[in-house]
């Protein structure tokens, strides 16, 4: 007696990456030109963003009117996801850094795809478990590090030193000011450092594409 015939095919397994990089219900590439801003302060939490290229900057101004940065995201990032958790307006702002190409995810079809899809929410999870460590070891850079120390971080940070793949050793251009606010310091201290590294050799500038950072900047980090 022969095996009896499968009536159905075996569904094909769910691909987080195709579900982030093509178009359909809820979901749609939004194009963001250098310097453009993604969403503001204070807007409506109603969507999440995936970066499928370029860099993002995300800031927060205070009641008085000072404004911090609070990190630069990359390609395969996500950012705006606190209306997941109820957060119904935006804590702060996000900022296109270079020209962008983001997947725009509606709240909700982002929420029923966590709760669908298991791959996607263990993608995600995994994500926002690794960013959490990284702000935990930035509150210890704040704590510990001295500033050189810290913008040599964050510059490493910026050139994806230590993350999958190969560093992007030529960062956007990205002025002294927003370093400082990043560091935690003052302008002049960051002008002070930055000519130091270059200086060393740790740095140069491409002309007028961006800063190249070199492996050798670990040096400043590593050294007691």
């Amino acid at each position: 007696m022969t095996a009896p015939i499968m009536s159905a095919k075996k569904e094909c397994a769910f691909d987080p990456r195709e579900f982030l990089a093509t178009i359909g219900e809820g979901r749609r590439i939004v194009a963001v030109a250098k310097k453009q801003r993604i969403y503001a302060q204070g807007a409506a939490c109603d969507a999440v963003f995936y970066i499928q290229t370029g860099k993002v900057r995300l800031t927060v101004v205070s009641n008085i009117g000072k404004e911090a940065s609070l990190g630069i995201l990359s390609e395969g990032e996500f950012f705006g996801e606190g209306g997941l958790a109820g957060q119904p307006l935006r804590m702060g702002s996000a900022t296109a850094m270079t020209d962008c190409e983001l997947m725009r995810i509606d709240k909700k079809v982002m929420m029923l795809a966590l709760h669908q899809e298991h791959t996607l929410s263990d993608m995600f999870t995994v994500y926002l478990l690794g960013r959490n460590i990284r702000f935990e070891e930035d509150l210890v850079d704040q704590l510990f590090n001295s500033s050189e120390k810290r913008l040599a971080r964050i510059l490493l940070l910026l050139a994806r030193f230590g993350k999958a793949g190969v560093p992007e050793t030529v960062i956007p251009k990205i002025s002294q000011e927003t370093l400082a606010g990043m560091v935690g310091t003052t302008r002049s201290r960051v002008s002070f450092f930055m000519n130091k590294f270059r200086t060393l050799g740790f740095v140069n500038y491409n002309g007028g594409s961006g800063l190249q950072v070199h492996s050798s900047l670990l040096n400043v980090v590593l050294h007691d």
